[in-house]
Order: C-alpha cells, then sequence, then structure tokens
C-alpha cells in the first residue's frame, strides 16, 4: 500500500518571537524543517512526502535547499489561510489509494518507529493518532469556577495521524469548522471512529522559545545534528 506524509509548514513564528516562520528557524544548524522531513527519510526512502508551504515562502525553501544540499524528491503544494485548508491543498495531490500521515513541520523529533507504527495500525484500523497520557493535574475551568477532572481519561494529541487515503478527503470536503483544531477532529465529525496510539514525550511541537531549547537539548542527548 502506498505511503504518504503530508507535511504541514504554515507557522508564522508568532509565539516564538522570531521574524523567520518558526519551521525555518535553525536547531543544531539545519531547519526545523528539515529535520521532520529527514525523520520521514529515514522511516522510508519510498514514503512520498507532500510539503505544504505558504506561497510566499516558497523561496525560502528553495534557497535552504541548496544551502543545505537537501536533493530528495518531494512534492510542494501551495498553502492555504488556514491550517484546514492547507492540509486539504496537500490532499489534492495524493491521486489513487493508500495511506496518508499528516504530520506537523514543526515536530521534528518525531521517531522512525512512531512514524511506521502509525502507517501499520491505520493500515488496520483506519486511522492512528499519537497520543501521550497527561503527567499534570487537570481542572475544567469556565472562569468563575474550576473543578478537577480525572487526568487518565484524557490524552495529548499529537501528529502523525494517519488514515486511509479515501477516509480523510472525504472528511475534508465537509465545510471548515475553526472548532475543528486537527486532522481526527475532521475525520470524527464526518462519522469516523479514531483510533489513538501511544505516542512519545519527546514529539514535541516546537512553538515557543522554550520548546527550541528542550528540542535542542533532546537532539544533543541523541547524539544527532
Amino acid at each position: 500500500m502506498t505511503e504518504y506524509a503530508l507535511i504541514v509548514a504554515g507557522g508564522k513564528g508568532t509565539r516564538i518571537k522570531s521574524a523567520v516562520p518558526k519551521q525555518f528557524l535553525p536547531l543544531l544548524g539545519k531547519p526545523i524543517l528539515l529535520h521532520t522531513l529527514e525523520a520521514f527519510h529515514r522511516y522510508s526512502p519510498h514514503v512520498r512526502i507532500i510539503l505544504v508551504l505558504p506561497e510566499d515562502d516558497f523561496p525560502r525553501w528553495h534557497e535552504l535547499v541548496l544551502q543545505h544540499g537537501y536533493n530528495e524528491s518531494i512534492t510542494l503544494q501551495r498553502g492555504g489561510d488556514t491550517r484546514f485548508q492547507s492540509v486539504r491543498n496537500g490532499l489534492a495531490k495524493i491521486e489513487g489509494e493508500g495511506l496518508v500521515a499528516i504530520h506537523d513541520g514543526v515536530r521534528p523529533l518525531v521517531s522512525e518507529d512512531i512514524i511506521g507504527a502509525s502507517f501499520r495500525l491505520a493500515a488496520v484500523h483506519q486511522s492512528a493518532v499519537a497520543a501521550v497520557r497527561l503527567k499534570e493535574s487537570i481542572r475544567m475551568t469556565d472562569q468563575d469556577n474550576t473543578k478537577a477532572m480525572d487526568r487518565s481519561r484524557f490524552r495529548l494529541i499529537q501528529t502523525p495521524q494517519t488514515f486511509q487515503v479515501h477516509l480523510i478527503k472525504q472528511a475534508y470536503e465537509g465545510k471548515e469548522d475553526a472548532s475543528l483544531t486537527d486532522d481526527a477532529s475532521v475525520a470524527e465529525r464526518a462519522g469516523h471512529v479514531i483510533s489513538l496510539f501511544e505516542g512519545s514525550y519527546e514529539n514535541i511541537k516546537i512553538t515557543t522559545p522554550e520548546d527550541l531549547v528542550i528540542a535542542e537539548a533532546l537532539l544533543n542527548a541523541k547524539g544527532k545534528s
């Protein structure tokens, strides 16, 4: 079965307080986005990668390709104004059936094991979404009052979120809704059951300056560069 990776990289770097889009920020001398792409190449040289970027970032992408000697074959697609539109644009590049792992471009520490597990499980269950258990106590609030919640009933959702192609394409034919913040939510709205599997606390999404420090420490600990 053909395996696709749809890498969504449309961040602006606002929360990380950078004029440079966060996916292009350096992480141990290499843009975050390249670390992410290389994780999928390490998983398999046969995975078909679709990279979704804002059109304004195309020149920056071509520049870093030359600068870092990145010569892997990928499909570049123009993003939309929202993540929903960007994913839908990326899915339009897939012809035929298969499995597609949708992944945040700023999750560079995803492991080959997690990528592989997502494809294997999605082949059986139609969907496979990485998730981790909560470490902290949580409370629900309505601003005036708070209430303790049983954290064992909740999961923090990560990417990759992997689906059979026809399922997620059909789900993204629906109307855009800002309350649906990930692909699993879009698929669930379309009536599909979402299967979770164990992700990793190391599979962080880089959105703040602190995240960048943590990612550097984790990569240094693994001896990667």
